[in-house]
């Protein structure tokens, strides 16, 4: 089926521009009309058995992605726009017209045609799974069921906002360690690859007796510099076999497992974690989600696929009669203070508000755990950055000594 390209007048005269799958030139006029708006140029794209035909493959490989913020700028102006009372095709329009990423208009232009065609707005989104989550969808569906689609997108711009911030902070946080690893790598390298060999020599010609810390250097350094090929080659290898490894669900499983244990950045990323999968269950709570599906598209979205089995445990364990409670325990990932919640929310019918309690003290526990995160790992790069400093000060200097004492011993 043919692509067209379109341009037209909206109801108040703005330009509106967008492609959409067709017939024909009729059947588009058709819809546009439809969405109020008058068409003034209709013309043949390209075709959508082949929708990288010319050059516009190219564009698309180097254009933005939609990224987290797209998202939930996207659902903040969804939110506005539908609690001001504007149709829901008319809104989709105007967020067309004005998106600057032009991936993510494309998305709301196919959003606009499945509306048009009859298609409920969380179906629509289904299609595109690489934008809208599981999580995502299931708050628009419920929020169509119940007549609340406006509070709905407040409530997943709320949720996008608080997962944009941490991974903006956790960037923020290792940025300087980062810096630090790079920068000592590279000089690791000049080191080892030019500074080292050029002293061998010296010592050599001059046939001084070289102490234990400096022949290891000098035996290091001819290693790396004869066999970095071999070197370059291992590290790759180590990382494509590592990432295959990881792709398939018993490698996620237990490298998300390893994450949780390491020191100072594991605790950070249970803490969130925890606060994600309470803020997407409160979330789902209060969008009236049952409890059974609630945990089954709060598994998806706490990006931890051992966390996520253990949400899925729970789910399988209400399936079978039980309270969350008993199955959360069963699980045995949940700290005390989280059982306690679920124990009361259970008891007093308020299991949304007390989850959204469990979120917010875990989001301040992970923003004070960030802002400390460049605090913890400073006095351990400091240390390693000692220890390098003193061996290759030791290993070069010492050698050097013995060579003035050699000189000054033949005059």
């Amino acid at each position: 089926m043919p692509v067209y390209a379109y341009r037209g007048r909206g109801a108040r005269g703005e330009l509106v521009t967008g492609s959409v799958d067709a017939a024909d030139e009729g059947q588009v006029a058709d819809q546009l009309l439809r969405t109020g708006v008058t068409p003034v140029d209709i013309k043949v794209s390209h075709t959508a058995s082949d929708p990288n035909a010319g050059p516009h493959w190219l564009g698309r490989l180097l254009e933005p992605r939609i990224g987290l913020i797209d998202v939930a700028l996207f659902s903040r102006q969804m939110y506005t726009l539908l609690k001001a009372g504007v149709p829901i095709l008319r809104a989709l329009a105007g967020l067309q017209e004005s998106a600057i990423n032009p991936a993510l208009r494309r998305v709301i232009a196919d959003l606009r045609v499945s509306l048009d065609a009859g298609r409920e707005l969380s179906t629509a989104m289904r299609r595109h799974a690489g934008v809208f989550s599981a999580f995502y969808v299931s708050v628009v569906r419920i929020g169509e069921t119940t007549g609340q689609l406006d509070q709905a997108f407040n409530r997943l711009f709320g949720y996008l906002e608080f997962e944009r911030e941490v991974r903006e902070r956790i960037k923020t946080a290792l940025r300087y360690p980062t810096i630090v690893i790079v920068v000592v790598g590279i000089a690791i390298g000049i080191v080892n690859f030019f500074v080292i060999p050029a002293f061998a020599r010296i010592f050599e010609s001059a046939k001084v007796p070289l102490p234990l810390l400096t022949q290891v250097l000098v035996m290091t350094s001819n290693f790396f510099v004869t066999y970095w090929p071999l070197l370059l080659g291992g590290a790759a290898t180590a990382y494509i076999a590592f990432v295959s490894y990881t792709r398939n669900d018993e490698g996620r499983h237990n490298w998300d497992r390893f994450k949780l244990r390491i020191p100072i950045a594991g605790t950070i990323i249970f803490k969130a974690t925890l606060a994600r999968f309470a803020r997407a269950f409160a979330l789902a709570s209060r969008a009236g989600v049952p409890v059974v599906q609630a945990l089954t598209v709060v598994a998806a979205v706490v990006d931890n696929l051992f966390m996520s089995r253990r949400i899925e445990q729970m789910r399988e364990g209400v399936e079978r009669g039980e309270s969350i409670l008993r199955t959360a325990v069963t699980t045995g990932v949940f700290t005390p203070v989280v059982l306690q919640m679920i124990a009361v929310g259970e008891e007093t019918g308020e299991m949304d508000d007390l989850l959204d309690e469990i979120a917010d003290m875990y989001e301040r526990e992970v923003d004070y755990e960030i802002k400390n995160l460049a605090i913890n790992v400073e006095p351990i790069i400091t240390i390693i950055l000692g220890i390098l400093v003193l061996i290759l000060a030791l290993g070069v200097f010492l050698p050097m000594w013995q060579l003035g004492k050699v000189m000054i011993g033949k005059q």
